[in-house]
């Protein structure tokens, strides 16, 4: 039998390249001679450049930045081969850059993700897929694009630095000064949320209290985000609330698709065709997937889905080994997953559940497998 374990990491225990030796371990208790491979896999979120990279045999490149706050952060991406590149904003962006106390996107900027762009055209990649989740961010992407060449004005004509709290204050925006090499770039913008930039469900009003904004500052940030969208529509002549996604990462999106001219692609689809994942299907006879925790939400965009899906697409038996199951975890049966265990084997606190993670993985796989033995040979009577 050839299994292919692909699993996503359990956040804040296990990676996904721990539970593909946990599993092979397991599998080859249970059926001897066994012949496993693995792939690490990640959503577009956090990680995703660890396992592209891991799974392509690829090199991690350091590159100094400015993070959120503008201070200095030891940022990174991934290359992959000679012409491709991945990287995550939240490298140099990201909310756990900024200490609880100080988070405030009324000042935090996207310029440091605009420099590790910079950067990854600098060394000569023109394929280049950027992970948007993670953000400490709420300035539309401001940052980014100026660190990419792209001014903003305010009514006196000062150039703009490209925080949160100069949204309010833009009124011109010259982008005949962007890096050149833009163009030459295909830009993929790894995202799997469709929020607009402005309104209920925009970048500010959904996202913007987990980056540190309280009530009085989602209505200024919410009014600046409008402001920002209507000079973007009237120097550009496209409206940035018509483009699924243009609100993810604080407005990320939107400067990626205007400025760079990016294309919003699924993170999952997005990783599995970066690293192949249908070539590695041939001759698989059972895939083995899972994450921290399923649920209904795993069913939008998340690792076991896409697993699923492509196993299901080939005729291939994919199951699940997750670290516990939530509401309507049974949804995912729909998306090419057979059947889901836990790793949990008892009621016990979170706390112990984390502390004993690598134990109860291997447990839980030895169980996964022995219940598929039991039904080969089952179908072999």
């Amino acid at each position: 039998m050839n299994i292919l374990c692909a699993s996503d990491s359990l956040k804040g225990t296990l990676s996904s390249e721990k539970t593909a030796l946990l599993l092979t371990r397991a599998a080859r208790e249970v059926f001897g001679e066994v012949h496993c491979d693995s792939v690490p896999v990640a959503d577009g979120g956090e990680g995703t450049t660890e396992a592209v990279i891991a799974a392509e045999q690829g090199e991690i490149v350091s590159v100094p930045v400015h993070g959120p706050m503008m201070e200095p952060v030891n940022a990174f991406y991934g290359r992959i081969d000679e012409r491709r590149a991945v990287l995550e904003m939240a490298a140099a962006s990201g909310l756990p850059l900024v200490p609880e106390g100080e988070r405030n996107p009324l000042l935090a900027t996207t310029y440091g993700t605009g420099e590790l762009i910079r950067r990854v055209l600098e060394d000569g990649y023109r394929e280049i897929a950027i992970a948007i989740g993670g953000s400490a961010t709420n300035d539309g992407g401001m940052g980014c694009a100026r660190a990419l060449g792209v001014r903003f004005f305010d009514a006196l004509g000062n150039e703009l630095e490209g925080r949160g709290q100069d949204l309010e204050k833009v009124v011109s925006i010259d982008a005949s000064g962007i890096d050149r090499r833009i163009r030459e770039a295909k830009i993929t913008v790894m995202c799997d949320v469709t929020n607009p930039l402005c309104g209920p469900d925009g970048a500010t009003w959904t996202f913007g209290a987990q980056k540190g904004a309280d009530e009085a500052m989602q209505h200024r940030l919410e009014a600046g985000m409008k402001n920002y969208r209507n000079v973007i529509r009237d120097t550009f002549d496209v409206d940035p609330d018509s483009i699924p996604g243009s609100g993810a990462a604080g407005g990320l999106g939107a400067a990626l698709m205007v400025f760079c001219h990016g294309e919003m692609k699924s993170g999952i689809e997005t990783v599995l065709d970066l690293i192949h994942f249908d070539e590695r299907l041939r001759g698989i006879d059972l895939v083995v997937t899972g994450e921290g925790r399923t649920d209904w939400q795993s069913c939008f965009g998340k690792v076991m889905q896409g697993v699923g899906n492509r196993a299901k697409k080939l005729g291939i038996p994919a199951v699940g080994l997750s670290g516990s199951l939530g509401k309507d975890a049974d949804r995912i049966f729909e998306e090419g997953i057979e059947s889901i265990i836990t790793t949990v084997d008892a009621p016990m606190p979170l706390a112990e559940a984390l502390e004993r993670a690598e134990e109860l993985y291997y447990q839980g796989a030895i169980r996964m497998f022995r219940m598929i033995r039991i039904g080969m040979e089952i179908a072999g009577k």
